[in-house]
């Protein structure tokens, strides 16, 4: 596949080292310009483009950036791209460490619910609860014991089996985790997000999931702070 990343940091960069090496054609972008992505590219395989290059004539786009900038995303990036074409959001809320307090997530709005009203767009959640470590060196082959499983949601099943068949090529076993509306299972805080649970184990930690948001991943007046001294 022809695949754009938008977000050149920990998930973003290994994504990019992880499907050029799978043979995927990948274009990535960061909002300080393609030549700020010059050695990754020469590392990876990767193009490095312009952000709105990123999602033309793509067939996947790969949504990885700090929540906070969604809404600095340039107007109607995705105007031209055709509206079969995935979205994933590998987007977490992180309120006193970086991205400040946003309303509706606090109301209790999905986050990713949140990125599809901000982009206009339908997205697919998944890879947001692993360690970029982890999702560069533990994939595994199809049918090992043991192997990581990653919670995929979404609404639309066409673009969710494409990204169910992404996750297993890149050495994981994809969990089907419900509609979008059901993505606040695997957010930060939940039992399953930083965890490294076979198919089993994400399917148990999904259903024991709770809506309420714990303490620690939700905002203050003070917010943001820094993930060294969070506010």
């Amino acid at each position: 596949m022809k695949i754009g990343i938008i977000g050149a940091g920990q998930i973003g960069g290994t994504l990019a080292r992880r499907l050029t090496a799978l043979g995927h054609d990948v274009l990535i972008a960061n909002s300080r310009g393609p030549a700020t992505l010059f050695a990754l590219a020469a590392e990876s395989g990767a193009k490095a483009v312009a952000v709105r290059d990123a999602v033309r004539d793509v067939d996947l786009v790969v949504l990885t950036i700090p929540l906070k900038n969604v809404a600095s995303l340039p107007a109607g990036l995705f105007a031209d791209t055709p509206a079969q074409v995935p979205v994933i959001d590998t987007c977490n809320y992180y309120p006193r460490q970086r991205d400040g307090r946003i309303e509706a997530i606090e109301a209790g709005l999905p986050e990713s619910r949140w990125v599809e009203r901000e982009i206009g767009r339908p997205v697919i959640k998944v890879f947001n609860n692993i360690y970029a470590r982890h999702l560069l060196e533990r994939g595994t082959a199809k049918g090992r014991a043991g192997r990581i499983a990653l919670p995929v949601a979404g609404d639309d099943p066409a673009m969710k089996a494409t990204v169910l068949a992404l996750v297993d090529g890149l050495g994981f076993d994809p969990v089907d985790a419900g509609g979008l509306d059901e993505s606040w299972r695997q957010q930060p805080g939940t039992p399953v997000y930083a965890k490294d649970y076979d198919a089993a184990g994400v399917r148990r930690a999904l259903s024991e999931a709770s809506p309420e948001r714990t303490v620690e991943w939700r905002g203050t007046a003070n917010s943001p702070g820094t993930f060294i001294a969070p506010a």
